[in-house]
């Protein structure tokens, strides 16, 4: 949070690589534009109420935070969240709202007119890329992972603080910051990746987060059972699953609150039958269509080896009356074939969620999911032979309920 003073030296200093001063009256294409330029460099902050000479004229427009959201997500490809604050007189009577973006996650740029134009800070000024520019950023947002980058906007406060107790002290057996003493929880974060230049990163976000969809919309499980073995609009049932990956257990180690993979399996369970058969003549067996151990590592391999540049869609989960599928977007990371995930060839696109859920006792510490959990599993559960399907830009996991 900015203090008065702090916010008068930054208006001293003027405008420069990071800072921009706008008057309040200023259309929403234009503020657009320049968050896409600083989200295309490195971060920076718009000052609303701020002329260009520095002089504080102060915000006038009503609902100032609601427009600024609507033009972040109208007005820019793919949308942002960005931080927002009112620094109140700054000169007396007069207010100034500061709209701070951090460097994008991904390439953005300024939708206007059905338009899309990339943008660039240079200087004190915002241009439009040049073709070599343009083709130097998306190279350079292409070989950074997507699990460290900071989202701009998510403070700690979007974190589930719980969820981090839990993990840190049960799942991990290590010391745990005091609820007041944000420096210790600060470095902590920093130190795991969790948060990166005090924004919770896209891991963190996607772990621990209180509403991950807020930051991440592509971050949950669409699930839907249909009553045949086709698509159809007359579903059963249709969920959006939503919120952190992990879920939050008790000191005993039961089940408090669930995560992604708990809701996801729940969904199977009451979508799919169970059949009883008595065993040695007395004991009797109740038996699931699909085994929820071969559902689980069905889901967790999505979430975790999904590719998450791709902003416009989520993990299906898809009951069907013969089969079940879990979709994945994304091809498969560093060449990988369904033919070697079957060897046992182990890859991660995303390592920080790989070794969270390995330590949560999702995934196998040898990488062998999938042969061992997956197509064994169904080989013994009913003598299927799961497919492992790539194709158009997802990898789907189909279960089948009978030979």
């Amino acid at each position: 949070m900015l203090t008065r003073d702090q916010l008068l030296e930054i208006i001293r200093n003027g405008e420069n690589s990071g800072v921009e001063f706008k008057r309040d009256g200023i259309a929403n294409h234009d503020l657009a534009k320049e968050l896409v330029a600083f989200a295309n460099f490195e971060g920076g902050m718009v000052l609303l109420g701020v002329e260009d000479d520095g002089r504080v004229s102060g915000i006038v427009r009503d609902r100032l935070e609601e427009w600024v959201m609507t033009a972040c997500r109208d007005k820019i490809r793919p949308g942002i969240v960005p931080f927002f604050e009112v620094v109140k007189n700054v000169e007396e009577g007069r207010h100034v709202a500061c709209v701070r973006v951090l460097r994008g996650a991904e390439t953005q740029c300024h939708w206007h007119n059905n338009r899309r134009t990339y943008y660039g800070r240079v200087g004190s000024q915002s241009r439009e890329l040049s073709s070599e520019e343009l083709a130097r950023l998306f190279e350079q947002r292409g070989v950074l992972s997507v699990e460290p980058r900071p989202l701009s906007g998510a403070d700690f406060e979007c974190l589930d603080e719980r969820r981090l107790r839990d993990y840190f002290g049960r799942v991990r057996q290590q010391e745990v910051p005091e609820d007041d003493d944000g420096s210790a929880w600060g470095d902590l974060l920093e130190l795991t990746e969790v948060m990166a230049d005090g924004a919770a990163t896209v891991a963190g976000m996607l772990l621990f987060g209180r509403d991950p969809n807020r930051f991440l919309p592509q971050a949950g499980i669409d699930a839907v059972a249909l009553p045949g073995t086709e698509k159809d609009y007359a579903a059963v049932e249709r969920a959006g699953l939503r919120g952190p990956m992990v879920p939050l257990l008790t000191q005993a180690g039961k089940l408090a609150e669930p995560g992604l993979v708990e809701e996801a399996v729940s969904f199977v369970r009451r979508n799919t039958r169970v059949t009883a058969t008595l065993e040695d003549g007395a004991r009797r067996v109740e038996r699931r269509t699909y085994p929820d151990e071969v559902v689980r590592e069905a889901v967790v391999n999505a979430l975790i080896h999904r590719d998450y540049l791709l902003s416009g869609t989520d993990v299906e989960l898809v009951v069907y009356s013969d089969r079940l599928e879990v979709v994945s977007p994304g091809r498969l990371a560093n060449g990988v074939t369904p033919e070697a995930m079957r060897a046992g060839v182990r890859t991660a696109r995303n390592p920080m969620l790989k070794d969270v859920m390995r330590d949560y006792g999702y995934v196998e510490h040898m990488g062998l999911g999938v042969p061992r959990k997956i197509v064994r599993g169904m080989r013994e559960h009913n003598g299927t032979d799961p497919e492992l399907v790539e194709a158009h830009e997802r990898f789907t996991v189909r279960l089948f309920d009978s030979p």
